[in-house]
Formats: structure tokens, C-alpha cells, sequence
């Protein structure tokens, strides 16, 4: 080697050795919070039975409902909320693809050029026009060294966004069965509602035409037979609001599922009182089902990728250092003229000396964006906190007031069978049996609700919890995978490669 090129080999190698291992920004901290790892409820313990089966991702066959299995199934392959966040989860893949081609040369140009030239040379002694083609081939190359983290930053910052939109799919996931469930047994509660307003409806009238007969014989007064009619006609007037709300929630049921509104034959073989489980069947504490649940994850996933964000805009604050090359050919038509071949090379340094505050504010900016994800991450855990600790208080209450009212209800039918038994025997006059009728049905609807509350609110439990994050099918549909395929050439990221969680990154870099 040359003395000559000595300084330039040294300044490469210093460049290629510096590269990479300075990371401006802050390293990833985990917002975690400390008061979770020490923290109980005694309302969720009261109100969850610990054990191995059946599995937390699977809790909706805790009601061995069939029904429900094939509409949670049927929801997972078709809601299209589900599929909009399986999409969102491939566009992060693709950002990260993005990020990560800042590893290598960021200018990789070829070019080809022909001209065709005349010249009309004019005096002299053999004045004379000219004319030639004139052809180049050439290739630029640049290559900007990450001397200050400002690639691996980005590439850290896409990779937590990308396992931030797979906890996002999780949790929509989450949500999603959660919802089929609710709606499912609101639909059966609404169904049962309904049915007993039938019932009692079909009462009153037996009571509203008996006392019409004795009104007409002069057996009655014309006040029983106006109070019967009321009530019936009360009564009577309930079942279609009813009915529009099964059909309401039947919709909503069917559209959940991806399907168009209208009937779920398959439901009609199912009809009687939704199971009535006492205890959530929890596999771990619940602290650690906290962290677990997606929404959580995806918060602190969020708080990496922003953390990173910072380290990309300081880098605009330093110099940014190139390796620039060209390789130009060149030939002419012209007789005589040589080809020439020239190559270019070198180092190109680029600095922002005077950005007027720019560069600066910019990474407030970016500062301010991550203190508001702590905070975001911060709310979240309190809020799941919160969401479980009132849906397993919810739970136990709603037990309590279930069974209150089942002997209500019981009590109930038996006064109206007293009731009416010494009003036909004399002893009673008819505002007894109004009476008890009209507190039947108030019983037996709020023995309903009562029931379906208990229910909700241990799905509430469950979901509160994280619990159904898993599923074992492709965050892309055949449908949707066929149609983007024929589209787009995607390469394998339409693959499924995820694992059930998402790792952070590693605090492996330097701070500034």
C-alpha cells in the first residue's frame, strides 16, 4: 500500500469500526408498575377457583355450550374487526422491513445514457460539420455509516411496533370472544324474558276472561274485570319490545360472527336457562395475568418504539458521515475518441449546523410523545386492575342477589296459587290475585337478569384478565391471502413465524 492512501484506508476502517456502536436517545426502560407485583383482591380470590383446565386462553368452554364453541370459532375465521387487525400486524412487517434495509447501501442507482450530437464548425482553414453518438454506463453507490444509531434505533422502533400490532390482534381477540359470549347469553336471557312474559301474559288472560264471565253473569263488578284487563293488556303489550330486542341482539350476534343480519337457525335448538357458573377457573395470579393481557403488552410495546424514536431525531444532531462511489463508462461514435472509464470514491460528511432550534424541538417532541405512553401504559394497568376487580365484586353480588331472588320467584308462583285458590273459594277478593300476578312476572323477569348479570360479569372476569388471547389460526385468511398474493408480490410475510409474546428489546445499547 502507497503512503498516499494510508490516511484515506485508515479514515474508512475508523468509519466501518465506529459504525454502529454509538446509539443516541435513551435505552428502553419498562414502565412497569410496582405496586402490581404485590397486588391483591380479595374480591378475585373470593371469586376464582384456581386450577390447571380448563385453559384461560380457552375460558368460554368453562359453560360446555356447544353453541357458543361454533360461534366463537365461526367469530375468529370471519368478524372483520379481527381481520383488520391481522392486516394491521402484516403492514407492521412490512415496516420493519423497511427499517431494517437501512442496513445496508441507502444508494444503489444504475444509469445508461445515448445523446446524439452535431457540431457545425464554422472558419478556419477546413471548416467542417460533425456528428457522433455519445454513450455511458454508469453505477453510483452510497452507503451512510450509522455512526449514531440513527438505522438500529429505527429498526428497534419498527421491531416493537410490529410485536406491538401482534398484542394489538391478541387483544381484539380478546375482546372479540368476549363479546360473542356476552351477546350470545344476552340473546338467551332476552329469549327466556320473553317466554316468560308469554307465560304470564297467557295467565292474566285466563284471569282476564274468567272474570269477564262472572262480570257478564253479575257474578263480579265491573272494577275485577277492568283490573284483569289491564294488567293483561300491561302484560300483553311487553312482548314486542321484547321480540325486537331478540331480534336486535340476534344481529348483532350474526354480524359479529361475519355474518348478515338475520336468523341463527341453529340457536332455536338450544333454548332454556343460561349455565350459571359460580367461580372463574384461573391458572395464575392474578398480578401476572395482568402483565399478560395484550392490551398491556401492547402499551409497553408502544413505549419501546416511541423510546427508540427518540434516538433517531438526535442523530440529526451530529454529523452524518457517507461512503460515496461512481463507476462511469463512456465511448463516442466518434473517429478517434477513446472510451474512457473513470472511477469515484470517497467520504462525504454532512452536518446541520444551523437548524434554528429544528433538530431540537424535534426530539421534545419525541420525549414528550413517550412520557404521554408511560402515562398511557400507567392508566391501562390500573384500568385492567380495576376492570377485574369490579367484574369478580360483580360476580359474587350477583350470585348473592340470584339466589334471593330464585326463592323470591318460588315464592312468588306459590302465592299466586294460594291467591287464586281462595278467590275462587270466596276468601279472597280478586286484588289478591292481581297482586300476586303482577309480582310473579316482577320476580321471575329480575331472576333473569339477575342470572344473566352473574354471567356477564364472569366473562367481564375473564376478559378483564386477558383470558382467550390465543388462537392457533393465521392472522390472514385464504380469502384475503389469495386476493393480496395476486395483488402484490409479498414474499413469506404473509407467513405466520409470530410466537404467543412478544420480547422487548434487550438493553443492549448505549446511551449518549
Amino acid at each position: 500500500m502507497s503512503p498516499s492512501r494510508l490516511p484515506g484506508c485508515l479514515l474508512l476502517l475508523g468509519a466501518l469500526g465506529l459504525s454502529g456502536c454509538v446509539r443516541l436517545g435513551p435505552d428502553f426502560q419498562p414502565p412497569g408498575e410496582a405496586w402490581v407485583e404485590r397486588w391483591r383482591s380479595p374480591a378475585i380470590e373470593q371469586a376464582s377457583l384456581p386450577a390447571a383446565q380448563p385453559d384461560i386462553r380457552e375460558w368460554w368452554r368453562v359453560f360446555d355450550d356447544p353453541a357458543l364453541d361454533r360461534l366463537i370459532s365461526e367469530a375468529d375465521a370471519h368478524n372483520s374487526s379481527l381481520k383488520i387487525a391481522g392486516l394491521q400486524v402484516m403492514e407492521a412487517r412490512a415496516q420493519l422491513g423497511i427499517a431494517q434495509s437501512g442496513r445496508y447501501p441507502q444508494l444503489q442507482q444504475a444509469s445508461a445514457d445515448s445523446f446524439y450530437l452535431k457540431r457545425n464548425q464554422s472558419g478556419g482553414r477546413n471548416p467542417q460539420d460533425s456528428q457522433f453518438w455519445q454513450h455511458s454506463l454508469g453505477f453510483d453507490i452510497g452507503w451512510e455509516l450509522d455512526f449514531w444509531g440513527r438505522f438500529s434505533r429505527a429498526i428497534e422502533s419498527a421491531d416493537a411496533a410490529y410485536f406491538a400490532a401482534e398484542a394489538n390482534y391478541e387483544d381484539v381477540l380478546v375482546l372479540l370472544r368476549a363479546q360473542v359470549a356476552e351477546t350470545y347469553y344476552a340473546l338467551r336471557t332476552t329469549e327466556a324474558r320473553l317466554r316468560v312474559a308469554r307465560e304470564n301474559a297467557e295467565h292474566q288472560r285466563r284471569s282476564f276472561e274468567i272474570t269477564e264471565r262472572l262480570f257478564r253473569s253479575g257474578e263480579s263488578d265491573e272494577l275485577d274485570l277492568q283490573q284483569a284487563k289491564t294488567q293483561y293488556l300491561g302484560t300483553l303489550s311487553s312482548l314486542p319490545e321484547f321480540e325486537d330486542q331478540v331480534a336486535r341482539t340476534r344481529n348483532a350476534l350474526a354480524v359479529l360472527i361475519g355474518r348478515p343480519p338475520g336468523p341463527l337457525p341453529e340457536l332455536v335448538e338450544r333454548e332454556g336457562l343460561i349455565p350459571l357458573i359460580d367461580r372463574a377457573v384461573l391458572q395464575d395470579v392474578p398480578a401476572d395475568l395482568l402483565r399478560r393481557r395484550p392490551d398491556i403488552r401492547a402499551a409497553e410495546l408502544n413505549v419501546a418504539a416511541q423510546s427508540a424514536l427518540i434516538g433517531v431525531a438526535k442523530t440529526d444532531l451530529y454529523p452524518s458521515l457517507s461512503l460515496l462511489g461512481s463507476i462511469v463508462w463512456s465511448t463516442s461514435s466518434l473517429d478517434g475518441a477513446p472510451d474512457t472509464l473513470d472511477l469515484v470514491g470517497g467520504p462525504s460528511l454532512r452536518w446541520n449546523l444551523f437548524d434554528y432550534g429544528r433538530i431540537d424541538n424535534n426530539v421534545r417532541v419525541q420525549d414528550a410523545r413517550l412520557q404521554q405512553l408511560i402515562e398511557v401504559y400507567r392508566d391501562s394497568v390500573r384500568q385492567a386492575a380495576r376492570e377485574a376487580d369490579d367484574a369478580a365484586r360483580g360476580l359474587s353480588k350477583a350470585l348473592e342477589r340470584e339466589f334471593i331472588l330464585r326463592e323470591a320467584a318460588i315464592s312468588a308462583e306459590r302465592s299466586l296459587t294460594l291467591a287464586s285458590a281462595q278467590y275462587r273459594e270466596g276468601y279472597a277478593d280478586f286484588q289478591r290475585v292481581l297482586d300476586a300476578q303482577r309480582a310473579l312476572l316482577v320476580q321471575q323477569d329480575s331472576y333473569l337478569v339477575t342470572r344473566n348479570s352473574a354471567v356477564s360479569n364472569l366473562i367481564g372476569l375473564y376478559k378483564a384478565l386477558g383470558g382467550g388471547w390465543h388462537s392457533a389460526q393465521p392472522r390472514i385468511d385464504p380469502v384475503s391471502r389469495v386476493q393480496m398474493q395476486q395483488r402484490t408480490d409479498w414474499g413469506d410475510l404473509l407467513d405466520d413465524p409470530t410466537a404467543s409474546a412478544a420480547p422487548l428489546p434487550h438493553k443492549d445499547s448505549h446511551d449518549e
